[in-house]
């Protein structure tokens, strides 16, 4: 016997007609709500059933035509290598752009006449910028006298000075504040291309959301789609319960109050034999 039986029987008892029609009219919306739920989450098992299909079809097969290809498209794998060695060969021309200039000009003890070289430069001399790749591009470990890209602006800024309206250091430094911008936009560049070129690459080529579908397949359909099971049958459990029940209930007080019906007209009958 479930609960809206239980309530049927207790309102029936107490004679409270209006509570069994009002939990009868519940009982019916609310088998209807479930029923529409139970619609929405078999099309949402549906939907997530077939993008999970569509990803493991297409990080399985990637150079197949499958129904991602016109969402996602990703170059081929030389393009894409050819794209990242274009990236390191800008870090590699800018490092040694900045390095030519601190050796040439910072680190230069220019006498007045040789303006706009000389700007008093004067103090420790600059190290000089970490070059983060060989000449075949592969990474390069920078040596104890190399400053990393990473540090670059924050090292660089103790060597500039305060400059007069004419752009001539008044204290000591090796760099200007203006040339220690333009330097500093250049460094900014170079990190920006060594750190996230590599992950550049893999979106154009499609590595990272090859590796990133991976992971939803082996982690989240799975159990998105077992637990989406798991609330479909139970919502089609309860609204059909309830929807039995309420029949049940319907026919069960329909056949009582024909037996009520039935011992009035007998019990009527027999008294008027007696008469």
């Amino acid at each position: 016997m479930t609960f809206f039986q239980c309530f049927f029987a207790v309102f029936s008892i107490l004679g409270l007609q209006c509570m069994v029609y009002t939990l009868v009219l519940f009982g019916w919306a609310f088998v209807t709500i479930t029923f529409i739920l139970c619609g929405v989450f078999l099309c949402l098992h549906n939907v997530t059933a077939d993008s999970c299909e569509a990803m493991n079809q297409w990080v399985e097969n990637p150079t197949a035509h499958t129904t991602l290809d016109d969402i996602l498209p990703c170059v081929d794998n030389a393009t894409a290598q050819e794209s990242l060695l274009r990236t390191k060969e800008v870090t590699v021309q800018l490092t040694n752009v900045i390095n030519q200039v601190i050796r040439n000009v910072t680190n230069s003890n220019f006498p007045p006449d040789f303006a706009p070289l000389y700007f008093n430069q004067s103090g420790p001399m600059m190290p000089t910028l970490c070059n983060p790749f060989n000449p075949d591009f592969t990474n390069r470990t920078c040596e104890q006298n190399e400053v990393p890209l990473s540090e670059a602006t924050k090292v660089y800024s103790q060597y500039v000075c305060h400059v007069s309206s004419t752009q001539v250091c008044t204290t000591t430094g090796r760099l200007t504040p203006e040339s220690y911008r333009q330097m500093s936009a250049a460094i900014e560049l170079g990190y920006s291309l060594y750190l996230y070129g590599p992950f550049l690459i893999e979106l154009q080529d499609c590595t990272f959301v090859r590796h990133t579908f991976t992971d939803i397949s082996r982690d989240h359909c799975p159990g998105l789609t077992r637990y989406l099971d798991w609330i479909y049958i139970g919502l089609l459990m309860v609204s059909c319960a309830v929807m039995f029940s309420l029949v049940f209930w319907v026919i069960y007080g329909r056949e009582r109050r024909h037996r009520v019906y039935s011992r009035t007209i007998v019990s009527r009958s027999g008294r008027g034999k007696d008469m």
